[in-house]
C-alpha cells in the first residue's frame, strides 16, 4: 500500500520571534503564479495595440513607366532584381534596393501580357498583343543601360495572353488561343493542348510537381495539363471566369484561383467538386494571385485598388493595403524572402509593401527577437478573445469599398435565407441541399 503525506517545514512560515515579519510561501516560477492567464491576456491586448500603432506597411514605389503595368517576374537568385512590362510594350529591369532602374528594353508593339524568367536567371521570355515571343539574355549589371537584342524571336498564329517557365529545365509554356509547350532552342513548339473554342487568359507550373500544368480560359474553366500526354488532364468550370492561378509552393496539389465575383477559390486538384476554403474579402474582380514562399499566405490584388494578404486556410484577408492614388492592380508578387510583397498598377507604379504591417525592419538583437517571438506567441493563444479579435481585425478602408462589402454581405445573406426558405417549403429531396462552396462549382470534365 502506498500512502502520501503532506510535510511542512516549519522553518520555512514560523517566526524566529515575535518582532520577524510572517513569512509568505511564494513560488517564483511565473508559470505557477496565481494570475498568470491575466498577465499574459494584458501583454497580448498591448502587443495587439502596439502592431496598431507601429503598422506602416508602405516602403516606397519604383516609377518610370509610362503606361499602366500588366505583369511582373521575379528573379529567382537575385531578390533585389524585378522585371516589369507595360501596356506601352516596354520591358524594365529594376533593382528594388536602390528603387532604380537597370535598363529599359523596347520589346512589344501593344501591351506585354506575360514575363517568365528560367531558373537559373540567365534569361527571360516576354510575349505580347503582337504575337511574338521573344527570349531576352539578363546581362551583366557591367553592360547595363545597354541596347538588347532579343536571342530569339517566334512569330505565332495569334496573340498570346500568358507565359510561364519550366522550374528546371530549358521549357516555356504560352498560352492564346491553345496551350503551346515551347523549347528554348527551338522555334516550334514541342506539343500544344486545345480544350474548348474559348480563349486561354492564363497558365502556370506547379513548382514541386513540374510537369503538371494549370490555366484558365474565358469559357469559366480551369483546366489541368501534364506535359507528358498528348491530351488534358480534367478541367472544372466556375459560375465566373478565373483570371489567374497560383500553385501551392509547399503543397504540390494545392492552388488558389483568382475570380472575377471578388473570391479567391482554393483547390485540391484531387477533388475538384468543391473548393477547398473560398477567400471573400474584395469587392470586385481579382486580377492577380501569387504564394509567398512559405506556402502558408497568399497576396492578390484585383478591380478594387486594393491589394489583400490571405492566409490559405482562412476566409477573410488578415492585411489589406490601399493609397488614394492607386488605380486597378493587374499583378502582385510576394518576394523570395518573404518579407515583402509588390503589386503594379495602371497608375504606372510598382508599390512595395511589407508583409507584415509592422515588422521593424533590420537586424535584430537576439533579446529583441525572442520578446517578439514570445508576444506573437501570446496573440497567438489570445486571438479569439473578443477584445483582441476586434482591435487586430479593424481596418479603415475607402468609403466605396466598405460600402460594397456591405452590400455583398447583405446579397450573401438574402441568397442563403433563401436558399433555406426553398428547403424548408419544398417537398422532401426536391431541392438538393448544397453548400456554397458546391454551388460555386458548375461541372467538372475529365
Amino acid at each position: 500500500m502506498k500512502i502520501k503525506v503532506l510535510c511542512r517545514n516549519p522553518k520555512d512560515y514560523v517566526r524566529e520571534s515575535s518582532r520577524d515579519i510572517h513569512k509568505l510561501p511564494r513560488n517564483l516560477n511565473p508559470s505557477m503564479h496565481p494570475h498568470e492567464a491575466a498577465r499574459e491576456y494584458v501583454r497580448a491586448l498591448n502587443a495587439t495595440k502596439l502592431d496598431k500603432v507601429f503598422a506602416k506597411p508602405f516602403i516606397g514605389s519604383l516609377s518610370g513607366h509610362t503606361d499602366g503595368i500588366h505583369c511582373m517576374s521575379k528573379h529567382p537568385k537575385k531578390l533585389s532584381v524585378l522585371l516589369s512590362g507595360s501596356h506601352d510594350g516596354e520591358i524594365k529591369v529594376w533593382n528594388i534596393a536602390s528603387r532604380r532602374t537597370l535598363t529599359t528594353i523596347s520589346a512589344h508593339s501593344g501591351f506585354v501580357r506575360g514575363l517568365a524568367m528560367n531558373n537559373d536567371g540567365s534569361r527571360f521570355v516576354s510575349v505580347g498583343d503582337d504575337s511574338i515571343i521573344k527570349l531576352w539574355e539578363y546581362p551583366d549589371h557591367s553592360l547595363f543601360p545597354s541596347p538588347h537584342q532579343p536571342l530569339s524571336t517566334i512569330l505565332g498564329s495569334t496573340a498570346f495572353t500568358s507565359v510561364d517557365h519550366h522550374q528546371s529545365d530549358p521549357i516555356f509554356a504560352t498560352c492564346g488561343d491553345k496551350v503551346e509547350i515551347w523549347n528554348e532552342t527551338h522555334s516550334e513548339p514541342l506539343s500544344s493542348f486545345t480544350w474548348g473554342p474559348d480563349n486561354i487568359t492564363h497558365v502556370k507550373f506547379n513548382p514541386i510537381q513540374t510537369n503538371l500544368l494549370s490555366s484558365c480560359a474565358a469559357d469559366r474553366s480551369i483546366a489541368l495539363y501534364d506535359i507528358r500526354q498528348s491530351s488534358p488532364l480534367q478541367k472544372v468550370v466556375l459560375s465566373l471566369k478565373s483570371n489567374a492561378v497560383a500553385w501551392n509552393p509547399m503543397e504540390a496539389f494545392h492552388f488558389t484561383a483568382a475570380n472575377e465575383d471578388g473570391n479567391l477559390y482554393t483547390f485540391d486538384m484531387r477533388w475538384l467538386k468543391r473548393p477547398k476554403c473560398i477567400h471573400m474579402d474584395h469587392v470586385n474582380a481579382v486580377l492577380d494571385v501569387d504564394y509567398s514562399p512559405t506556402g502558408q499566405e497568399f497576396v492578390s490584388g484585383g478591380f478594387d485598388k486594393t491589394v489583400r494578404i490571405f492566409r490559405e486556410d482562412w476566409k477573410h484577408s488578415r492585411e489589406v493595403y490601399h493609397t488614394k492614388r492607386m488605380q486597378r492592380i493587374f499583378s502582385v508578387r510576394w518576394t523570395n524572402d518573404s518579407t515583402y510583397v509588390l503589386s503594379g498598377s495602371d497608375d504606372m507604379n510598382i508599390r512595395i509593401w511589407k508583409a507584415r504591417a509592422s515588422q521593424k525592419l533590420g537586424k535584430l538583437t537576439n533579446r529583441e527577437q525572442k520578446s517578439l517571438d514570445y508576444l506573437e506567441k501570446l496573440k497567438e493563444k489570445y486571438q479569439s478573445h473578443p477584445q483582441i479579435h476586434r482591435i487586430a481585425r479593424h481596418r479603415n478602408v475607402p468609403r466605396t469599398i466598405k460600402a460594397s462589402a456591405k452590400e455583398r454581405r447583405e446579397i450573401l445573406q438574402a441568397r442563403r435565407r433563401r436558399r433555406q426558405n426553398m428547403v424548408q417549403h419544398s417537398a422532401p429531396g426536391t431541392v438538393p441541399k448544397k453548400t456554397l462552396a458546391e454551388e460555386k462549382v458548375i461541372e467538372i470534365i475529365e
